[in-house]
């Protein structure tokens, strides 16, 4: 983590008051100059935070070894993935052990004892650097270019480099400063990428011509507004390029040929405030259909489909109506089949039928509470639906659903060494009252002896923000928990997904502070019901959950003994009056816009760092990354030094900067167990579970 020698004594930052006026209010900020990266005072105090924080976890060196130990040791480090089939070839990832990073391979699909291709080994493109992330990866059409791109430092700016299949080697192609999403035209010729702005807001969307320069590449659109992002995929018919444009509540979609690359994009639906929607493509006999996922008059969203020719939403019908107590997610086209991703019951589940038809059948499921996805779909004229399954105590399997037979088979379940008996834990869904009466789902696993007289320790995990629902899957490292007798628990609490529209709408902008009091019902429910008692509690969250976490502790700081908060984004009323940053303008359709006083007062009353005040506070662990776009270091260095000028609790409050990652922490397999095992052990020792 850092150089600079251990200290016993937690860091002070300096005060240097800074006036922040809006609306007639005066807010003071003792530590905005902890914002400059530049001052070698902020990296120095950053380096100062790292040592101190190895310094009072360093008793739970031994137990956070162990950990990492259980870890690796359940982990069948050198494994492939299930095999996807597309054209000629199987496609998996493979890792193999003491290797960082998985390698993407390929082997003929007609000869089982075909050699197997590396065509993507990540960890020859980490050498020489201290951290690597593959952003995309897109085989061309015709299989013989792989288009991927690569980011060093944690930023999310990436570099796309085409790879020439047949040889192995990287074409002269470098394409800099690219984001996410990447979609190749039918001849494989042509890749589309998308570019950010300096706020990293994703705005453009450019083609490349493989074997020509970056400065020959073609802007095929661009987005001005500044609450919209750009992302470009290629449909699984491969007829057509989708340039997906959105805010946080509307979206446009633009077409491309995807066999006439240089055509102008021309539009589905112009946009119009509030209304949502995607597009897939089907092509038959009868000619090319768009089927349109839409919000239109249709809260939890309904199916429409409109000829490819007039797509406008004077030529829309409707083929799935909508339906109050199921959310329509998405819709898959294949040759023969249409496959619906939907929410029902707080339940992720998937239906599938004859395209264009409203009756549909619902995939049956084995246990009552658990999540499936989509899995890796990437051939079109197939009746096989791969989609991924789990549940708190199922590992993650690939499973293929014969949409004629209805039959199910198991393709690749995640190996689980050292003697996993999943029959040792009990899995069950709560319902915890609100205080405006809302029932709020809980998911909890345990070991299935662990009492519930209230004297068990406790995690309770929660999100609740971008409609981003906290699925009931499967984690190896959370084995390391509940063999200690740690009752694991999941919020789903409102600004998620999990219920539906509505359940998102009553968490977000001027309902925001429902998504803390559900948390804390759901704290409050468990401890009534003898799972756990408030002071064997740890909460967490990241991000978005780390203001989740932030608040809480702030409304109750008496509701748990120790808070882990990943990249918290607490400073929220500064960083969103603050439009030069990355994603704040896209944001005030989530949180609201400050400049607009109804929304600063209401933003003002949660905001984490804001509403710090004296009182007994849990033992915290906060973590940010010197690198982030998306929540800046800043945030939970200022919050920690809030947070401990005024805490009246002699328990430890902790700072961890990872100094050259950004986002999502270090990268690396064994990297990120090892930070796992870093904050469970701290989190453990809190709890008294010394073990």
């Amino acid at each position: 983590m850092t150089t600079t020698e251990p200290s016993p004594t937690p860091p002070v930052a300096e005060r240097r008051p800074v006036v922040h006026q809006a609306h007639g209010d005066r807010r003071v900020d003792e530590y905005a100059w902890l914002r400059d990266r530049e001052d070698p005072a902020v990296i120095a105090h950053l380096d100062l935070e790292n040592a101190y924080t190895d310094t009072v976890t360093a008793p739970a060196a031994e137990v956070r070894q162990r950990i990492y130990e259980e870890i690796a040791g359940r982990v069948q480090q050198t494994d492939e993935s299930a095999l996807v089939p597309q054209g000629p070839w199987l496609y998996s990832t493979r890792t193999v052990e003491g290797m960082q990073y998985p390698m993407l391979t390929r082997r003929a699909r007609n000869d089982p004892g075909a050699e197997v291709q590396v065509i993507l080994d990540q960890n020859k493109l980490a050498e020489g650097h201290d951290y690597l992330r593959v952003g995309d990866v897109a085989v061309s059409p015709d299989q013989r270019l792989l288009a991927y791109t690569v980011d060093n430092d944690g930023s999310e700016q990436f570099t796309l480099r085409i790879r020439d299949l047949e040889t192995g080697e990287d074409r002269e192609d470098q394409v800099e400063r690219v984001y996410y999403s990447l979609a190749w035209s039918a001849d494989g010729g042509t890749v589309f990428y998308t570019r950010p702005d300096e706020a990293m807001r994703p705005w453009q969307v450019w083609r490349h011509r493989a074997g020509t320069p970056q400065g020959a590449d073609t802007l095929v659109y661009q987005e001005d507004d500044d609450r919209f992002f750009a992302e470009v995929s290629r449909t699984r018919s491969g007829a057509l390029i989708l340039v997906n444009l959105g805010s946080k509540v509307t979206s446009e979609v633009w077409l491309v040929d995807a066999t006439r690359p240089e055509a102008p994009p021309r539009v589905v639906a112009a946009r119009q405030q509030g209304h949502e929607y995607q597009v897939d493509h089907h092509r038959d006999a009868s000619g090319d259909t768009l089927f349109i996922v839409s919000n239109d008059d249709a809260v939890n969203f309904r199916l429409m489909a409109a000829p490819l020719a007039t797509p406008g939403r004077e030529h829309w019908r409707e083929v799935i109506s909508h339906r109050e107590d199921v959310k329509l997610d998405g819709v898959d086209l294949f040759a023969r089949h249409m496959v619906l991703y939907e929410r029902a019951g707080g339940m992720r589940r998937i239906s599938h039928g004859a395209v264009g038809s409203a009756q549909t059948r619902v995939v049956p499921q084995p246990e009552e509470v658990y999540v499936a996805s989509p899995g890796s779909n990437r051939e079109w004229d197939t009746d096989t639906l791969r989609f991924d399954y789990s549940s708190l105590v199922t590992p993650r399997s690939a499973i293929d659903h014969d949409m004629r037979t209805g039959t199910r088979t198991v393709v690749k379940e995640e190996p689980v060494l050292g003697g996993y008996d999943r029959g040792r834990y009990l899995t069950e869904r709560l319902w915890a009252t609100a205080p405006d009466g809302v029932r709020v789902p809980i998911s909890v696993v345990r070991r299935g002896d662990v009492a519930l007289d209230g004297t068990a320790p406790a995690l309770l995990y929660g999100y609740g923000s971008y409609e981003i629902s906290t699925e009931p899957s499967f984690s190896i490292p959370r084995l390391s928990l509940l063999d200690r007798g740690v009752v694991y628990a999941i919020a789903h609490v409102r600004g998620g997904g999990e219920m539906g529209r509505r359940w998102y709408d009553d968490g977000k902008l001027m309902h925001k502070r429902n998504t803390f009091t559900d948390f804390i019902a759901a704290a409050d429910h468990l401890v009534s019901n003898g799972y756990t008692s408030h002071q064997r509690l740890a909460i967490r969250g990241g991000s978005a959950g780390g203001l989740l976490i932030g608040a809480v502790v702030n409304l109750r700081p008496d509701l748990a003994r120790v808070a882990l908060a990943h990249v918290p984004f607490v400073d929220v009323v500064t960083t969103m009056l603050d439009d030069s940053l990355p994603l704040t303008v896209t944001e005030y359709e989530e949180w609201g816009n400050p400049n607009e006083e109804e929304a600063y007062r209401y933003m003002l009353s949660y905001s984490p760092y804001d509403n710090v005040a004296p009182a007994e506070h849990p033992a915290v662990l906060a973590t940010g990354g010197l690198n982030d776009p998306r929540v800046g270091f800043w945030e939970p260095a200022k919050w920690v030094a809030r947070l401990r000028e005024r805490t009246r609790s002699r328990r430890p409050i902790l700072l961890q900067t990872e100094m050259g990652a950004g986002h999502g922490g270090p990268s690396g397999r064994y990297h990120a167990w090892r930070k796992e095992a870093y904050e469970l052990a701290f989190m453990l020792g809190e709890l008294g579970v010394t073990s």
